[in-house]
């Protein structure tokens, strides 16, 4: 035991003086002091909630979108889109733009269907119909949880009866909820946002990204789909990965194909290809949004 403790003890020593290297050692208590930079720095603070007023507008349709054709806004888009393509009675929708460099996530109508301030949010209205409880709204925030709440809402595109097939579409569409931050938050942001290049952070997120990308394309290697290869198969799995990973290695996200050598992943490139002509997913990546005003 003592030599374990002797070792995390020179470990700490050495990381703090590769900080002190570095010109930066923590302090034993963070403090929100100084301008932290990169695209995001005007907008980013350490707590949550209202920054001001802003009333959301809502339209006609059942559903009402508030979000941004990001990655995360993607996804619900398509399904969305999917949806419409199949003329699926009450998923009609008004879709709404959420500039989250603006700071439109942080005003007061925005944070109360989403506490979390992160696109994409969506308002099932057909709930004041149909809804037992009071005929309230029903709001939901995350992009997983928009699109499972949808796909079973209405029946389409995620196997509804327990068993293999439903477990494999719940599996890969934690997978990604799970994953993607690894992407966005860390690899996108250090490679593409942060104010200065780091070599540590970017080679330690462009090695979960490339291991994340070999998962897939090794699952893709005997699968069409995410999960199955007839075309009834494909479902918001799919979908929930294509926003991030597929756009990623079309070279859509960061300019960073050549950096990735995403043409490694020929299994993977060719899934997402072929997602990428389906036209709900061509309309959904430019999905017109209404601004709020």
């Amino acid at each position: 035991m003592s030599n374990d403790n002797n070792q995390a003890s020179n470990d700490k020593n050495n990381n703090i003086q590769n900080n002190n290297a570095s010109g930066y050692t923590p302090p034993k208590v963070w403090k929100n002091d100084s301008e932290n930079g990169g695209k995001f720095a005007s907008i980013n603070r350490p707590t949550a909630g209202a920054r001001h007023e802003q009333k959301l507008p809502i339209g006609d349709a059942p559903l009402q979108l508030y979000s941004l054709n990001t990655p995360n806004g993607v996804k619900v888009n398509i399904l969305l889109e999917e949806l419409t393509e199949l003329n699926i009675k009450g998923a009609e929708y008004d879709a709404y733009q959420i500039d989250i460099s603006e700071g439109d996530q942080f005003g007061s109508g925005f944070v109360a269907i989403n506490p979390n301030s992160k696109i994409p949010a969506l308002v099932d209205y057909s709930a004041t119909v149909n809804n037992s409880e009071a005929g309230e709204p029903i709001a939901l925030f995350e992009s997983g949880a928009i699109l499972l709440y949808l796909a079973e809402k209405f029946g389409k595109f995620i196997p509804m009866q327990q068993g293999k097939a439903r477990a494999d579409c719940l599996s890969w569409l934690m997978w990604q909820m799970g994953s993607a931050p690894f992407l966005g938050g860390g690899f996108g942001h250090f490679y593409a946002y942060a104010p200065e290049p780091l070599e540590y952070p970017i080679n330690r997120y462009t090695m979960e990204t490339k291991r994340q990308l070999d998962v897939l394309d090794t699952h893709l290697k005997d699968h069409e789909y995410m999960c199955g290869n007839a075309e009834s198969d494909y479902n918001i799995a799919d979908m929930i990965i294509w926003a991030w990973y597929g756009q990623l290695v079309l070279g859509k996200l960061y300019d960073a194909a050549e950096f990735l050598q995403v043409e490694e992943y020929k299994h993977l490139k060719r899934w997402a290809q072929k997602i990428a002509e389906r036209p709900a997913v061509k309309r959904a990546v430019d999905l017109v949004l209404k601004p709020i005003v």
